[in-house]
């Protein structure tokens, strides 16, 4: 059997307006200016602690406590009144390669297991993969232990597993991890940046991707 494992946000789900409102919000609860839109892209899919740090590291530990906790906390309610959208395409590939009988799929993101799991029930991706890791169960990507724990859940070996995501955090992970990586052009780092981090391979959309997929196993499409 073949894994193909996702990332969440910039991948499968276009939630920039969420992340980046959610952020802002989480700033000015702790009496500080909203962060620029295009700094807080280059975080996402860090685990949101590591995140903030990242983008405040002149901050002590306490402020940056209370940006997170004021992240989640309207994140989660702007998630609740309007969930953030699917990419295009995005469930289409995934209700299609999960009927393979030569194919697993599953996920590793920043995103809490809480806000996974209601974004897979809120656009019916229910029973599709096989393994969900999040940062609420490991170290902030690049680190690897998502993808390992993906593969001990799959019985898959990192020979025949895949890691699509579209920010060097995903590539470096993979890479770290000693699985393939495609790198995707829509999501919120550079494509060159991807590249520069060693993607395997680069794709422009779900088609391409499915594409690559195919490619990389020479398997039947």
């Amino acid at each position: 059997m073949k894994l193909a494992i996702f990332d969440v946000d910039g991948t499968i789900s276009d939630s920039q307006t969420h992340i980046t409102h959610a952020m802002g919000m989480g700033f000015e609860a702790a009496g500080l200016a909203a962060p620029a839109a295009s700094a807080v892209l280059q975080i996402v899919g860090l685990s949101l602690p590591v995140a903030v740090a990242r983008l405040a590291p002149e901050l002590d530990g306490d402020t940056q406590a209370r940006i997170v906790e004021g992240y989640k906390h309207s994140y989660m309610t702007a998630r609740a009144a309007d969930p953030a959208p699917l990419y295009p395409g995005a469930a289409a590939l995934l209700h299609r390669l999960a009927t393979r009988d030569d194919m697993l799929l599953a996920v590793a993101t920043g995103k809490s297991r809480r806000g996974l799991r209601a974004l897979i029930e809120h656009h019916g991706l229910n029973g599709l993969f096989v393994s969900l890791q999040t940062a609420d169960d490991h170290p902030s990507k690049p680190h690897p232990s998502m993808i390992a724990t993906a593969l001990a859940e799959a019985g898959v070996g990192a020979g025949d597993a895949v890691m699509i995501g579209d920010t060097s955090y995903d590539i470096e992970m993979g890479r770290a991890a000693g699985v393939a990586t495609i790198g995707v052009r829509w999501g919120y780092h550079p494509g060159v940046e991807l590249e520069a981090a060693g993607a395997h391979r680069m794709v422009d959309d779900f088609d391409a991707l499915e594409a690559a997929l195919v490619a990389h196993w020479e398997i039947p499409a």
